[in-house]
């Protein structure tokens, strides 16, 4: 069975009050459109075409690929108008899919089984389900158990309102018929557009059978329109998320208070209290204990590390057994290797650490290379930037570094150097000495207080 899938895209999403296209509203970190994209690829298809049009060529620049056509839909004349403007560029499949680039959690399962029963009936399949208040959509009309006709809601009887089985829109048709059907559409209706479902009735007319299938969620077919839907579709997107990671193993203080914008890959073992952020891809290994409140994008951890409340991650790489935070901030290309720790309130960025090394505190350490078994104190920072020019900062194996050192780049402090506190170092420090930079301390006995001087009364 081949297949080609249309997902029409070009709705304007008034109610979403945005200068944004609808279809590129992000949902759980990625648009609502690129989810759509996803699930079709998981077919298989033939030919993916996207028919977009409110937000011009913003949409086909967010979400490009090689199987991807566009098309553009000017003036937007309904869903059977948007189809229309996709036949040029489908193949000859056995099935065209028409999916709606605003309903993102489809799952590709329910898609499977849709095409399964347009295959065995062949004929045209529709995925329906049934709602408690089917308001807005349009009814599946049955006579004696087959599907006849759908009667959107602008256009239905009151007994055709009465009934909660609805169209979600989304139909595997044979592709030999849709340009037939799609001639004769007509625009006599409330909207004044051409609507997709009127191709129902003439499968009917034509002989050729109408099946449906069911998800196994209605949720799956639900749409955005405003930004409370967005926000209702995102709390079910992460809820999913957080029961497949729940069945993975991972403990969750709260299934509630997790978001994942992207891929979270855990290994065995794995602990995440509330209200941690994962963003882009996040891989995590064995036996990993991620504290509150912390934000991790484009991470790898490996396994045993801690890492405590308010820290934030991004673009980083960090080894096995390493003690991060809390309130610390790894920037991008940080790169810690095992047994290193990292403590309150100290920044790395760009920076190699070597195994055993710690910076427990108020530091910050930028464009270095740290060998292990290193000590940097509180209050140190490498000054990498000239205003101009980002020079490294390399501290061997088995450095000191006093608190409150200042380390001057381009400088490199050789192996077991240990430098005294309050250093500004702005030249080679020796292996195994002693280097230190201060003013000679001294105490003025003369010195008086200052007195604080007096205020005159006030008049009476």
């Amino acid at each position: 069975m081949s297949l080609n899938i249309v997902i029409l895209a070009a709705g304007q999403g008034k109610r979403m009050n945005s200068a944004c296209p609808k279809v590129l509203h992000p949902l759980a970190g990625k648009p609502l459109l690129r989810h759509v994209i996803d699930t079709a690829r998981a077919l298989a298809p033939q030919r993916i075409v996207v028919v977009y049009g409110h937000g011009g060529e913003a949409v086909p620049e967010a979400i490009s690929g090689s199987e991807l056509s566009y098309v553009k839909q000017e003036p937007q004349l309904g869903t059977g108008h948007a189809v229309m403007q996709a036949v040029p560029e489908i193949g000859p499949a056995d099935l065209t899919l028409v999916l709606y680039g605003d309903v993102p959690l489809t799952r590709a399962g329910s898609l499977k089984a849709l095409v399964a029963a347009a295959t065995q009936a062949k004929g045209l399949g529709i995925l329906t389900v049934k709602l408690p208040d089917p308001a807005g959509y349009g009814r599946i009309v049955r006579e004696a158990g087959k599907i006849t006709r759908i009667v959107e809601h602008k256009d239905a009887s009151a007994t055709e309102r009465a009934i909660d089985e609805v169209n979600t829109g989304i139909m595997a048709i044979p592709t030999a018929r849709l340009d037939d059907w799609l001639k004769r559409l007509s625009n006599k209706n409330a909207q004044g557009e051409y609507y997709l479902t009127d191709i129902v009735a003439m499968a009917v007319e034509d002989g050729v059978p109408v099946t449906s299938a069911a998800p196994a969620d209605a949720w799956e077919t639900l749409g955005v329109n405003s930004k409370v839907q967005l926000a209702e579709l995102e709390r079910i997107a992460q809820r999913n998320t957080a029961n497949a990671l729940l069945e993975q193993g991972v403990t969750l203080a709260d299934p509630a208070r997790i978001d994942v914008r992207g891929l979270l890959s855990c290994g065995r073992d794995v602990s995440i209290d509330v209200n941690c952020v994962f963003e882009g891809e996040v891989v995590l290994g064995n036996d990993i204990v991620i504290g509150p409140n912390c934000v991790l994008k484009n991470v790898s951890v490996r396994a045993g590390t801690i890492i405590n409340a308010f820290s934030h991650i991004e673009d980083a790489e960090i080894g096995a057994h390493c003690r991060i935070g809390p309130y610390a901030r790894l920037r991008p290309g940080a790169k810690l290797d095992e047994h290193v720790h990292i403590g309150n309130f100290v920044e790395v960025k760009n920076a190699n650490v070597g195994a055993g090394s710690k910076a427990n505190h108020l530091a910050y350490v930028g464009d270095s290379d740290v060998g292990s078994g290193v000590n940097i104190g509180a209050g140190v920072i490498t000054c990498n930037y000239d205003g101009v020019n980002k020079s490294r900062t390399v501290i061997e194996d088995g450095v000191f570094v006093g608190s409150d050192s200042t380390l001057v780049a381009p400088v490199t402090l050789r192996a077991g150097a240990y430098i005294g506190a309050g250093s500004t170092i702005t030249r080679e420090a020796p292996a195994g000495k002693l280097t230190l930079t201060r003013a000679k301390q001294m105490t003025i006995d003369a010195w008086k207080p200052p007195v604080k001087k007096q205020k005159p009364e006030p008049k009476a």
